[in-house]
C-alpha cells in the first residue's frame, strides 16, 4: 500500500510542476520564476527538510554530542534531500522488490534489515546489493499496517529471524533504521518473548528514537504518538526490557539528525553509541562507517562458534 501512495503522490507532484511552468508561461512569467516554481512543486520534500533543520537548530542541542555548524546543518540538508529524493522518490515507491533478498547458508551468521516510520524494504536496495556482493545472507521485510502501533511489527520481525535462523542456523545480525529499532526492541520485550534475546546476535540501530524525538509532538499516526519524548509506551517498553540488554546493541546517532533530536535521544546507556556528525536522518542509514561497523561486526560474528559448539 505504502509503495503505491507513494507512486501517486510522485506523479501529483511531477503533474503540479509541469502545470504550473505551463501555466506561468502562458502568463508571461519570465523563465527562472517558472523553473523555480516547478522545483519547489516537484520536491516539496526540499522545504520541509528546511524547516525540520530549523528547528533541530533551535530545539535540537543537548550534551551527548556538539551543536552542528550552520556549514554542517547546510550539508546535511542539502545531503538529506538527495537522499530523499533517491528513497522517496524512487527506490520505495517503484522499486520495493527490485532487490531480492540473500538466500541464507548453513553456518552462516545472516543479517535483518528493518525500516524506519513510512518506509519499506525499498529503503534497503543499496544494502541489498552489498550484501549479495559480499555472499551475506539477508533479509529485508516491509512493516505493516504503516500508521499501526510499534507492538504490531513484532509478529513480522519474529518470523523473518525465525527464517533466517532456520536457513543458516546462526542467530542473525539485525540491523534497523529509526523506527525499526524501536519495533526490534519491542519485539524482544514481547510478552512470552523472554528468549527473544537470545535469538539475535547483535542489534545496531541507526537514528532510532529510543527515548523518543521532539519533533513527534506533531505526531498523528499511532506509532508516531508512541514516538514522543516521554510516552507512556516508550516508558513501559524501558520497564519490560531486561537488565544487560542494551550492551547487546550498537547505536548511532547524530548531531544532525532532522528528525531524531536532539541527539541523545538516539542512544543507549551501556550499548556502543557512535556520533555521525553532519549527517541527517535518512543519510545516515549510507553513511560509509555504518556500512563499514556493520560488517566488521558481522565477521566477528561468523568467527565466533555457534551456541553450545566449543571453539577449536
Amino acid at each position: 500500500m505504502l509503495a503505491w501512495l507513494q507512486r501517486a503522490l510522485v506523479l501529483l507532484c511531477l503533474a503540479a510542476a509541469g502545470l504550473a511552468a505551463w501555466g506561468l508561461g502562458a502568463l508571461g512569467v519570465a523563465w527562472p520564476w517558472r523553473v523555480l516554481a516547478a522545483l519547489v512543486l516537484a520536491l516539496p520534500h526540499a522545504p520541509v527538510l528546511a524547516l525540520e533543520c530549523a528547528l533541530l537548530w533551535r530545539w535540537g542541542h543537548d550534551d551527548s554530542a556538539p551543536a552542528p555548524t550552520l556549514r554542517q546543518l547546510a550539508r546535511a540538508w542539502a545531503g538529506e534531500c538527495g537522499a530523499g529524493l533517491q528513497v522517496f522518490g524512487w527506490r520505495q515507491p517503484w522499486r520495493e522488490h527490485a532487490q531480492a533478498d540473500v538466500p541464507g547458508r548453513p553456518g552462516q551468521v545472516g543479517v535483518l534489515l528493518v525500516h524506519g516510520f513510512v518506509c519499506n524494504r525499498g529503503l534497503w536496495a543499496p544494502w541489498l546489493k552489498r550484501l549479495r556482493a559480499d555472499g551475506v545472507p539477508c533479509t529485508a521485510i516491509s512493516l505493516a499496517p504503516v500508521f499501526g502501533s510499534i507492538d504490531g511489527y513484532a509478529g513480522q520481525i519474529d518470523e523473518a529471524v525465525a527464517a533466517l535462523a532456520r536457513s543458516t542456523g546462526r542467530a542473525p545480525l539485525v540491523v534497523a533504521h529509526s523506527m525499526g529499532g524501536l519495533a526490534v526492541r519491542a519485539w524482544l520485550a514481547a510478552p512470552g518473548g523472554a528468549a527473544n534475546a537470545a535469538r539475535v546476535a547483535h542489534v545496531v540501530t541507526v537514528a532510532t528514537p529510543h527515548h523518543g524525538t521532539w519533533l513527534a509532538r506533531f505526531a498523528l499516526s499511532a506509532n508516531a504518538r508512541q514516538m514522543r519524548i516521554g510516552s507512556g509506551w516508550l516508558q513501559g517498553l524501558a520497564a519490560r526490557e531486561p537488565a544487560g540488554l542494551y550492551a547487546h546493541f550498537t547505536c548511532f546517532y547524530g548531531h544532525a539528525d532532522n528528525v531524531v533530536f536532539p541527539p541523545g535521544q538516539a542512544t543507549l546507556p551501556g550499548a556502543h553509541n557512535l556520533h555521525l556528525a553532519g549527517t541527517a536522518h535518512v543519510q545516515m542509514l549510507f553513511h560509509p562507517e555504518v556500512m563499514a561497523t556493520v560488517l566488521h561486526l558481522r565477521r566477528a560474528l561468523q568467527l565466533q562458534p555457534p551456541p553450545g559448539q566449543a571453539a577449536t
